[in-house]
């Protein structure tokens, strides 16, 4: 965040407060800390070492979200905040985010929510040795005189965070509502009834995805790629069909290894439009 009077509160407050929930963590700024190098070479010496980062982007500030392109480009988790929606770009809308809308107690009741999260998903991480990234999303519109339909491309990184293993991807699932249809190579993914474990939280389709290589190598890196489709709005009696679509939500990919099931969620926003971009 900017080193600035204004972002006061919303550090010591709310993103402190809500780190002072957790005795296992530390939340630090560089100006609260003392260290020889440059400010610079600190700053982005402790985006390397760190578990987590949080960056407030409210007010579109170069430096920060050049230090936020740093931390993913390094493979960090990362935590978005804003006072206002328009502050995140486009690239980043299906990034986990919080909108706080100036309040205090907003931002840190919901980054609880997000630093749970985010722990889960590096014990996950320590667990299973694979880091899943989801990338960015692409929307298609496709329309006719009586129906609009959306298809939203996907594309998921899977890293081997191992140093000193191979790690063995025997399957992925995809959940879903049963409204959607997969794709994976031009071919329709098999799919079933969900389990019952991951039914209970209301996924109601259950999508094979081919893994893109059985082995990960230590410190390899695939991606899997796969389309969804479903319709958005019937036009019975001449209604007149929408440019754009919103989908928001969020979905759950299981990896399955020798170690376990390994559940990620992945959250999705996107638009859909004839033009996609």
């Amino acid at each position: 965040m900017p080193f600035d009077a204004s972002f006061e509160d919303t550090y010591k407050l709310g993103i402190k407060g809500a780190v002072s929930e957790f005795g296992d963590m530390i939340a630090e700024r560089v100006d609260d800390q003392m260290y020889q190098e440059g400010i610079l070479e600190r700053i982005y010496r402790q985006i390397e070492i760190a578990d987590i980062v949080i960056a407030d982007m409210t007010g579109q500030n170069p430096n920060v979200f050049y230090e936020v392109g740093y931390a993913h480009a390094k493979g960090k988790l990362c935590i978005l905040l804003t006072s206002d929606a328009d502050d995140i770009p486009f690239d980043l809308k299906h990034r986990r985010h919080i909108v706080y809308n100036s309040s205090i107690t907003t931002l840190r009741r919901e980054l609880v929510k997000e630093l749970e999260w985010a722990r889960d998903e590096l014990e996950k991480q320590r667990a299973s040795h694979i880091k899943v990234t989801p990338q960015s999303f692409e929307g298609l519109l496709k329309r006719d005189r009586w129906h609009a339909s959306g298809e939203v491309t996907f594309k998921i990184d899977l890293d081997n965070t191992s140093n000193d293993r191979a790690v063995s991807i025997q399957a992925l699932y995809f959940y879903s509502t049963k409204a959607w249809i997969l794709y994976q190579d031009d071919k329709e993914c098999p799919s079933t009834a969900p389990d019952a474990g991951v039914a209970k939280s209301g996924w109601e389709k259950r999508h094979f995805l081919q893994p893109p290589l059985p082995w990960l190598q230590k410190g390899a890196w695939a991606q899997v790629k796969f389309t969804a489709e479903r319709t958005l709005e019937f036009a019975y009696k001449g209604e007149e069909l929408k440019d754009s679509y919103e989908i928001r939500g969020r979905s759950l990919l299981r990896v399955v290894t020798p170690e376990g099931n390994f559940d990620y969620e992945i959250p999705i926003n996107v638009t859909v439009n004839e033009v996609p971009f």
